[in-house]
């Protein structure tokens, strides 16, 4: 049987699933999202990728036992850090004379006093609720395109992502947080509304879990993975591209962590800590790579 010309069946791809996003819903997690990169694995080479499930499984395992971590570990018991956000963002406001928390802030400028979900929404709106959803697809769909191009370096992303996704486990463990929207609720902030789906919703775009997308955790806020996986998605791609225009990927992760706080999602604290979970990730597993490569070469 002739196979179906690469152009052709990449479009069929992007059509199919452009169709699935619009009537179910974009893909938002982890096993869910795979599905859709084996898909266009299969769709790129003309052939069932039976190697792609192999390759991948181990790591979608993991992603999902994070998945179930985090939602078990806000069973635990321990009061979650209420004040001490609020101060240490009243605190970095000052720096460039602001007089209370950046999301407190933001919101009033670009939302209302006070900000609500049903008020009018504008295009940063929009453009928020795209950002703060890119995080479900952009770290996945990065290990799509690499694991086509090169299996190695693959291995080098995937291994990252999900080293990132402990990082922040632990933090979610020794440091429960609420987040602004919480805080608000329960009267330690000024009103402000938890806003980072009100673009789509007023689109009527829709985000859905095929398999597993995990367990709810209202305090898993210190770091922000958001942030975390925005910054670690810009700092590879800049240690691994050598063109001047690299350093523009920054605005990604900026452009994160500014709709966390405008949305309530997060602290500006909580995005500052992401970034050095990034950097915990990145500089570790470079660390033990170059230590496994030393040990392999010395070895007998």
């Amino acid at each position: 049987m002739r196979a179906v010309p690469r152009p052709a069946a990449v479009t069929a791809y992007v059509v199919a699933l452009a169709l699935w996003s619009a009537v179910v819903g974009i893909p938002n997690d982890p096993i869910g999202i795979a599905l859709w990169l084996w898909l266009l694995a299969t769709c790129w080479r003309g052939e069932l990728s039976l190697d792609f499930p192999r390759d991948w499984w181990p790591w979608l395992l993991a992603l999902a036992v994070y998945g179930l971590a985090r939602g078990l570990v806000d069973d635990l018991g321990w009061p979650p850090h209420v004040t001490w956000p609020i101060r240490a963002d009243e605190w970095l406001a000052h720096l460039w004379g602001g007089r209370t928390v950046p999301t407190v802030s933001l919101q009033r400028e670009l939302c209302g006093d006070p900000c609500s979900k049903s008020g009018p929404v504008r295009w940063w709106d929009v453009a928020g609720s795209t950002v703060y959803a890119s995080h479900f697809v952009v770290g996945l769909t990065l290990a799509g395109i690499l694991w086509l191009r090169s299996r190695d370096v693959w291995l080098l992303w995937i291994r990252r992502y999900v080293v990132l996704s402990y990082v922040a486990l632990v933090g979610y463990v020794v440091f429960p947080m609420a987040p602004p929207w919480m805080a608000s609720r329960d009267g330690l902030l000024p009103d402000v509304a938890r806003i980072s789906g009100r673009g789509f919703h007023a689109l009527g775009i829709e985000r859905t879990t095929m398999v597993f997308g995990g367990l709810a955790n209202k305090t898993a806020a210190m770091p922000s993975l958001h942030a975390g996986t925005a910054f670690l998605v810009a700092f590879w791609a800049i240690t691994r591209l050598r063109s001047p225009w690299r350093w523009l990927l920054l605005l990604y992760p900026v452009a994160m962590s500014v709709t966390l706080v405008y949305s309530a999602e997060h602290y500006l604290v909580d995005t500052l800590f992401g970034a050095l979970a990034a950097l915990v990730a990145l500089v570790g597993c470079t660390w033990w790579e170059r230590r496994r490569e030393r040990s392999r070469v010395s070895a007998p």
